[in-house]
């Protein structure tokens, strides 16, 4: 088993980039999710569970200065991160007004903080976060940290958990052939780390549950499967469109998972190719 793709979002829940090799550290691959939305109105770092437009974005660095952030909304108009009416342009593309942040170099707790629901009813706000039907179950919420209880990410980061998702090959696979109507593409699912598993069937990643593996020079830790929300039904372009039926499968019959996270042990390097070798 070796790397198959690495990915980099540079926004979060913007398409992101495909890279031959990342720098990972305990907070992730290096720069990923370095920037995210800040809903106005309601508060708070939002993604797309709640803005569902920004998986028709995405986000690039800017060859010629690494700090800056190039990103192309849906028109295929391009607007820099150091653009004066960045967040102008991002509020009339989204319809909502936004405000473009980076991660702040403090850590500052409220940068974090959820902002408020849009409903008071609890179980409505959840279902509608995770897509699910009023005759499907909710996620487990044990398998995320508890400060996601009270925060959008994990302080020093704009990820939903863990730093880490990582999905087969052969689970794409699974998908495509138990959804011959749908479009499967890792897109819609936003792994950091894909495995090519030639000779294996299914969500093997699943059976992965406590076990570490070196990959380049890092080490990782393979924690819960991935429960899966609104997000991978969204629309991302014309050849990716809205599919609330990849959602129905994965609650139905995969437990509501897809990939699994995973957590960084040892610092270093993945590239392209390099081998998955358990520990």
């Amino acid at each position: 088993m070796r790397v198959s793709q690495l990915w980099n979002y540079p926004v979060k829940s913007m398409i992101g980039v495909r890279t031959e090799s990342v720098s990972v550290s305990q907070l992730g691959i290096v720069g990923d999710r370095h920037w995210a939305i800040r809903d106005n109105e309601r508060g708070g770092i939002r993604g797309a569970k709640k803005i569902g437009e920004l998986m028709q974005c995405a986000a690039q660095r800017d060859a010629a200065d690494s700090s800056v952030v190039i990103i192309t909304l849906p028109n295929g108009e391009k607007v820099s991160s150091d653009s004066p009416n960045i967040d102008d342009v991002l509020s009339a593309a989204l319809g909502r007004s936004v405000t473009l942040e980076s991660l702040p170099v403090d850590n500052a707790v409220e940068h974090f903080r959820r902002g408020s629901a849009d409903s008071d009813d609890v179980m409505l706000e959840l279902r509608s976060i995770f897509g699910r039907e009023e005759d499907e179950p909710l996620p487990d919420f044990s398998v995320f940290p508890p400060e996601v209880a009270t925060l959008e990410s994990p302080i020093g980061t704009h990820h939903d958990c863990w730093p880490l998702l990582v999905m087969t090959t052969s689970a794409l696979r699974a998908l495509e052939d138990a959804l011959p109507e749908s479009v499967i593409d890792e897109l819609r699912f936003r792994p950091s780390i894909v495995i090519d598993t030639p000779d294996a069937t299914g969500h093997v990643e699943f059976q992965w549950k406590g076990r570490q593996a070196r990959l380049g020079s890092v080490m990782i830790e393979f924690l819960d499967p991935c429960p899966r929300c609104i997000m991978i039904t969204r629309r991302i372009n014309d050849a990716i469109p809205e599919d609330r039926s990849i959602l129905r499968h994965v609650v139905r019959d995969l437990n509501q998972n897809v990939g699994v996270y995973a957590r960084v042990v040892t610092d270093g390097v993945i590239s392209v190719d390099d081998e998955l070798v358990f520990v």
